[in-house]
């Protein structure tokens, strides 16, 4: 029993800590008309979610993004996660513990997509979120916010990525268990300007039951 306490007792102040966590959602000021001409695409991979983005504009706000990665990339994909667990190819219960509870930090992983994300995620689920020019400069905000950077300012690139042409970079923040990459997702869609309740939204399903309750979207599976 007393056991069973402190591990209740570390998880908490574990949460606790984990609520002011970076990266911080951006204050989006709504606009009275919006205009939704810009489109992102949430990947599903089953027990993470990711921001799908045309690389032309996210070249632009993110330049380091060409020094990496060719131009004839046509979008990114982009998730946050544990720096230990997201970069393993071994997943082990210890590392899964040591991310909820004891991270060692974040990363975040950029996938070079050189097609339709629908053709190159075609076993994946995607939903299309509409965004207004100032609702998607402040996603694209939130996700410049999300690179850790050296004293030089520059992202810090980190090993290559999982699948794909990829690369992991130095992350802002850590991941916990009310701290999850699911969580940066709903973030990155607060920022966004969406109404979306961040605090409970730690699984996938959680985020996918949100936007499918929206409209106008378009979903694939």
């Amino acid at each position: 029993m007393t056991r069973l306490r402190s591990l209740l007792v570390c998880v908490l102040l574990c949460s606790l800590s984990a609520c002011n966590l970076d990266p911080h959602a951006i204050d989006h000021v709504p606009e009275a008309a919006p205009i939704r001409n810009h489109q992102v695409l949430i990947n599903n991979i089953g027990w993470h979610t990711g921001f799908v983005i045309e690389a032309e504009r996210l070249n632009t706000a993110l330049p380091f993004l060409t020094d990496r990665f060719t131009p004839s990339t046509l979008y990114y994909e982009l998730g946050w996660g544990d720096k230990g667990f997201y970069q393993s190819h071994e997943i082990t219960t210890e590392l899964t513990l040591r991310a909820m509870l004891w991270s060692s930090g974040s990363v975040v992983h950029v996938v070079a997509v050189p097609e339709s994300p629908y053709q190159y995620f075609s076993n994946n689920q995607l939903v299309a979120v509409p965004l207004s020019e100032s609702e998607f400069n402040d996603l694209i905000r939130f996700i410049a916010s999300s690179f850790a950077r050296d004293a030089n300012g520059r992202p810090i690139r980190l090993q290559s990525g999982l699948y794909g042409d990829s690369q992991f970079y130095a992350g802002n923040g850590s991941y916990s268990l009310v701290n999850t990459c699911n969580k940066w997702t709903a973030r990155g869609l607060k920022s966004a300007g969406l109404d979306i309740s961040t605090p409970f939204k730690l699984t996938a399903g959680s985020i996918m039951d949100y936007l499918q309750s929206q409209a106008p979207q378009e979903t694939v599976k």
